[in-house]
């Protein structure tokens, strides 16, 4: 496979002159584009930072050395230059290589990523762990400018400075996340990339005052003492220095040569610096270059012409969640919708034409959007928060202290709750459950489609207090969507099929499963009731009662960890009811989830008729009806 089938390990890099080092990059641009339009994955973020994966590979010596990367999923390269290229169609599939650093998978990945703005935090780890053990290798942070708006970004730059430790930080500049970048930090990185580059400068500045006849040496002199006067006004890249960085940059992330010279002085100085390196998103391939949001994560599609695979589908939850929120908004001025840096990936981005003045991306700052949204709501309007599930995991302190402890009237909307597919173990939202239903003062509910998606959401909007809202991923189950919106009872089940020998108590679109599955068991003379919860908080205890009573027996299921999920609010509420004559098999996740796709995870842990046929044999059903 050309020079690409040569490279084992990093240090076969440096074997290479400049001239197939380009030749290589074509290589490696060609293989992701090969394998991502077959398996999906995020292209465009890697297709930009080929040549500056290869400089740190060039220049460092990983595995003593630690390359520490943000977020994670820009690694294909990194990945098929440390041994994996063999393995590499498998990435992002069920068993196969992950689509993000995974410490099991190789010695070069030093730590797991999947969430923004963790690098630097953790490669101070990897140095101040080297000093305390006077070690001497290289410690290398590589953070996107997207993830530099979250502030654990900020907090460990802080950290950074104070120390003093050796410390490279690349900020790998291309001017967005996933969709554009916003905020102030955004717009000092802009009129940065048109400056050049800080040593020339403080060069030069230094050159012409010495110049100055008889007095040049002590004004200059006196200018390096007086920083706060002249360099907020000559030096680009000052709120790095004054974080306690050497600030070198902006260099061109693609000149191959020059990265490597940087990256090598960045390696001899002393202290924290800091790289500053400006990227294309999508770089080599024009489809992902002209519309690198689309290409950020991105299904298959046609490597020729950049045309996306589609298939005729119902509509997402995601897509139905934005439809519906618009046209709320429309009706009433006081609902807003806040996001972090995701306004597509929530449905969002029709909101945001139809209502800019009241829509708001706070960039990757979870926490931030969350109390913000209870200020909005203090304030008298109604604030839709629309978060992925796994990324609420960033804010519970803020929805339980700033939100429902002072019963804030927003809405939390959990969007890819439950398992998402290839993405794996960082991007599943199979906590969010846990999390949410023992809070106090907390409305949560959980839809069976997307047509009671839009009751709820309507239901939510016209409560005075915190409700959460959990929805999937996936696409709709392909309802009729009703055009009249309606108020769902809170905390009031739906009883769908009514049962004597056992009750299943599914959650969201699940429900669909426990119906399939009763009209399996009803074949092998099994009656089984269907119960969809809705209401995650509070339980409909009449109806519950009712069931324990009648059939003895429950089978849960959840597109969610076993540990304090649906199924374990079921067992509360029968010790809290003194009911202790019921039966239970939980169905969910026993703990982290591996990748795969939605079907294949829903097989492999039961979450299936055949894993609730399963369940009823365990429970020793099909035993009752035969000595019937």
């Amino acid at each position: 496979m050309g020079l690409l089938g040569t490279i084992q390990e990093p240090k076969d890099l440096r074997l290479l002159d400049l001239t197939e080092l380009k030749t290589l990059a074509q290589e490696i641009r060609q293989e992701m584009i090969d394998v991502v339009s077959k398996n999906g994955g995020h292209l465009a973020p890697n297709l930009g930072v080929v040549e500056l994966t290869l400089a740190l590979h060039r220049i460092f010596d990983s595995p003593n050395d630690k390359i520490v990367w943000d977020v994670g999923h820009q690694t294909y390269v990194h990945k098929l230059l440390t041994g994996r290229l063999e393995r590499f169609k498998t990435v992002r599939k069920y068993l196969g290589l992950s689509g993000f650093p995974k410490r099991g998978e190789s010695v070069h990945d030093c730590f797991e990523t999947g969430h923004s703005s963790t690098s630097i935090s953790a490669a101070v780890g990897f140095a101040k762990a080297r000093d305390v053990l006077r070690e001497k290798h290289h410690v290398v942070a590589v953070i996107g400018d997207g993830a530099m708006t979250g502030g654990m970004a900020f907090e460990a730059l802080n950290h950074a400075g104070h120390s003093e430790t050796n410390l490279i930080v690349v900020l790998n500049d291309n001017e967005m996340s996933i969709s554009p970048n916003v905020g102030a930090m955004s717009t000092y990185l802009n009129r940065l990339r048109t400056d050049p580059l800080y040593d020339k400068r403080k060069e030069d500045l230094e050159y012409l005052l010495k110049r100055i006849p008889g007095i040049g040496t002590k004004v200059a002199k006196l200018a390096a003492k007086a920083k706060d006067s002249l360099k907020y006004l000559l030096v680009p890249g000052v709120i790095f220095e004054e974080l306690g960085f050497t600030y070198l940059g902006p260099i061109d992330g693609h000149e191959q040569a020059l990265l490597e010279e940087v990256l090598d002085q960045a390696k001899n100085k002393k202290g924290p610096v800091l790289v500053h390196v400006l990227t294309h998103k999508g770089q080599g391939y024009k489809p992902a270059e002209e519309n690198p949001d689309i290409f950020h994560g991105v299904g298959p599609f046609d490597p020729a012409t950049g045309n996306i695979t589609k298939k005729a589908a119902p509509p997402t939850y995601t897509a139905v969640f934005g439809d519906t929120l618009c046209s709320l908004a429309s009706q009433d001025s006081r609902i807003v919708a806040i996001t972090a840096a995701m306004p597509s990936g929530t449905g969002l981005n029709m909101f945001a034409k139809q209502f800019p003045e009241r829509f708001f991306d706070v960039g990757i700052a979870e926490q931030h959007a969350v109390t913000f949204a209870a200020g909005l709501a203090f304030g008298g309007l109604k604030p839709v928060v629309a978060i992925y599930s796994t990324f609420y995991q960033r804010a519970y302190d803020q929805v339980l202290h700033d939100v429902c402890l002072q019963q804030a009237n927003v809405v939390l909307a959990i969007d890819r709750a439950g398992v998402v597919g290839d993405d794996g173990p960082t991007h599943h939202g199979v906590f969010d459950i846990s999390m949410f239903r023992i809070i106090p003062n907390l409305i949560f509910m959980a839809p069976k489609d997307e047509n009671e998606l839009r009751h709820m959401l309507y239901t939510a909007l016209q409560q005075s207090g915190p409700v959460a809202l959990r929805y999937p991923r996936s696409v709709g189950q392909g309802v009729t969507l009703d055009e009249t919106l309606k108020l769902i009872p809170i905390g009031k089940a739906e009883v769908l099929r009514d049962g004597r020998d056992v009750t299943l108590i599914g959650v969201g679109p699940l429900v669909q499963i426990c119906l399939l599955a009763a009209q399996e068991l009803r074949h092998q003379g099994v009656d089984a009731a269907v119960i969809n919860l809705r209401y995650i908080n509070p339980l409909d205890r009449e109806v519950l009662s009712h069931y324990a009573q009648l059939t003895k027996k429950f089978i849960t299921i959840e597109d969610h960890s076993l540990k304090g999920g649906m199924g374990s609010s079921i067992l509360e509420f029968l010790e809290e009811e003194g009911i202790n004559n019921v039966k239970v098999e939980r169905l969910g996740y026993p703990g982290f989830v591996e990748q795969g796709s939605i079907s294949q995870l829903f097989m492999a842990h039961g979450l299936s008729i055949k894993g609730i046929v399963q369940a009823a044999e365990r429970l020793q059903l099909f035993r009752r009806v035969a000595q019937s």
